[in-house]
């Protein structure tokens, strides 16, 4: 299947780059024009300047933008080269309403549209390792499945359209409850002295262990936090779990906790650092506790 990929980011080029490698990538697409420029040059695919020439080449297109509005806006500028029978695959994490919505434009002209967020990080993009949940037409992704073979281990059919994005939206909730409990848990270890290395290759293999303690826990005993999932991404994500709790006249305390801890650390300059970095606010805590209980022993 001839595909297109559009958003050559942290997570776009190297999924590009495993299409290419399995022979199917026709074509890139990126608002940056240097980045899909490099990465045709690199793989030897074109670079096309206009959305609905790469739509006219291809058979699928893979999208993976920032938020709802440039999906809306690539979706727009694809639809003059899209023809029945084609497939629009999108692997951004946008609200389950946008899939909704951008579905229901595309149907009338027999154009599949699957919601495919990801999750497994940079990491899993690069080694085709990602997790990925799709919502659609069932149809539309048997169909599609020699192309997300190509991005995933673990590929799901969860339902209609926007069922892939409510099921990337409770990942989002669990990896904000997730790196919290790491970051404290860890900000404790060292407060208590203990060795991290040997705390995190022990607890790595005890019943509290994650992805994220496993993966992020030695940064954080490091103090380096390189991106991963960069913490405005999360912020991001977020704020689209507030929006469809708050349909449900509902108010989740984890989403609420992780987002004002996040406006701290985008404030303070680590906005771009991977979210791991909440490890400093935990490990404030500490700091702060002591200078309290010192500041109270002298008076």
């Amino acid at each position: 299947m001839r595909t297109g990929f559009v958003g050559l980011g942290a997570m776009g080029a190297p999924m590009a780059r495993n299409l290419h490698r399995a022979g199917q990538l026709a074509g890139v697409w990126n608002r940056t024009g240097h980045k899909s420029a490099a990465l045709a040059a690199e793989l030897g695919c074109k670079d096309h300047r206009q959305l609905s020439e790469l739509a006219a080449d291809c058979e699928a297109i893979v999208i993976c933008v920032s938020a709802d509005e440039d999906l809306r806006a690539v979706v727009e500028g694809l639809r003059p080269g899209l023809a029945a029978g084609k497939i629009v695959i999108d692997c951004s994490t946008v609200g389950a309403g946008t899939a909704r919505e951008l579905h229901a434009r595309l149907a009338p002209s027999a154009v599949g549209f699957l919601d495919c967020p990801v999750s497994g990080g940079v990491e899993g993009a690069r080694l085709g390792t990602l997790a990925i949940m799709v919502g659609g037409d069932e149809a539309v992704f048997s169909r599609a499945l020699p192309v997300l073979e190509k991005l995933g281990r673990k590929i799901a059919y969860l339902g209609p359209s926007g069922s892939g994005q409510s099921t990337k939206a409770t990942n989002q909730i669990m990896c904000a409850g997730i790196i919290q409990a790491v970051a404290e848990a860890m900000a404790f270890a060292q407060a208590e002295g203990l060795p991290l290395e040997r705390v995190i290759d022990t607890l790595g293999q005890g019943a509290g262990s994650s992805w994220y303690f496993v993966n992020r826990a030695p940064f954080m005993a490091k103090g380096e936090f390189p991106a991963g999932f960069r913490v405005r991404l999360h912020e991001k994500d977020l704020r689209i779990c507030r929006e469809m709790a708050a349909a449900h006249q509902v108010s989740l305390p984890v989403v609420e906790s992780t987002l004002g801890e996040y406006a701290t650390l985008i404030r303070d300059g680590h906005g771009d650092e991977d979210i791991s970095t909440i490890y400093r606010l935990k490990s404030a805590l500490f700091r702060d506790g002591d200078a309290k209980g010192k500041s109270s022993s002298r008076s």
